[in-house]
């Protein structure tokens, strides 16, 4: 609230995502926690707002790399201030649908610069938000939790024939029915609930992948649609824009791309040979899976 008060002063818009609204949908407080705030914000006016997140006591730990500011500020407070919903390096139908998000934003009531979006478009954009982590290294039991406690509390007053178009022209719709049935299954009932063999499986996928994802499911997913020699190419050839993120002084300039190139390769070799391990690991499973 302090933040939002001095982006009101200064005339920027803003609009709190994910968790920050989610938590409020619980029936207790302390119930849904959060690694991170995120709060979309125009870019236009990145400076100002790395000007008022430093004066109040914030560190800026990475300001214009990626799509979206890291702050922090010691015990706990971490805010990801985010640019864009999502990168266009990654996928492209969801950067295409959000790149222009001020038409699905709702003034707030009382607010001069404060933004929401509408049940059902926070709903379409949380399903694409878990997607995204669903398709790459997973996403945790909370996820699902979320997805039944918004349904629990708004589904009855949505409009689920526009979210079923959104999700459509997202190429979520199957996913999103599919999780939604899930939830409902597993947190309405008292006792274990009988599912299909395909709701048991994503019920699976679910609970073994901690809360942010494992590494060993980023690599049997991008297995599902890609070789394993395109896989490696992939993975050490990387885009620039996955270059800045993953070694941030590559952002300085495109000459750089080959200095973070060997920067990338000896960490890995030096400090990181469990990922090679866990890869290896992964395509046998998948070579098993698939005899």
């Amino acid at each position: 609230e302090a933040i939002f008060a001095r982006m009101e002063e200064q005339n920027i818009w803003y609009m709190p995502l994910k968790g920050v609204i989610l938590k409020e949908l619980y029936p207790e407080n302390g119930m849904r926690e959060m690694a991170d705030n995120d709060v979309l914000y125009d870019q236009t006016r990145q400076e100002d707002v790395k000007t008022i997140m430093l004066s109040m006591g914030y560190t800026a730990e990475s300001v214009g790399v990626t799509h979206h500011d890291v702050y922090m500020k010691p015990p706990v407070l971490n805010f990801e201030l985010h640019t864009l919903l999502f990168s266009p390096s990654g996928n492209p139908e969801f950067y295409a649908y959000y790149q222009d998000v001020k038409r699905l934003m709702r003034p707030d009531a009382g607010k001069q610069c404060g933004y929401h979006l509408s049940d059902e478009d926070f709903y379409v954009y949380m399903t694409a938000h878990e997607y995204k982590h669903f398709s790459g290294s997973g996403t945790g039991i909370r996820s699902l939790l979320d997805c039944y406690v918004f349904v629990r509390e708004k589904g009855a007053a949505l409009d689920w024939a526009y979210i079923g178009k959104q999700t459509a022209q997202l190429g979520i719709a199957d996913f999103e029915q599919q999780r939604r049935a899930l939830a409902h299954k597993a947190f309405s009932a008292e006792t274990l609930p009988a599912l299909s063999d395909s709701e048991a499986e994503l019920l699976q996928c679910y609970l073994i992948a901690g809360t942010y994802g494992t590494y060993e499911n980023r690599v049997r997913n991008k297995l599902k649609t890609e070789s394993k020699l395109s896989y490696w190419i992939h993975s050490v050839f990387i885009t620039r824009e996955q270059m800045k993120t993953s070694v941030p002084f590559t952002a300085k300039s495109p000459l750089l791309y080959p200095v973070g190139f060997v920067w990338r390769v000896c960490r890995i070799l030096l400090f990181r040979r469990d990922r090679i391990h866990l890869t290896m690991k992964a395509m046998r499973e998948h070579d098993n899976k698939n005899v």
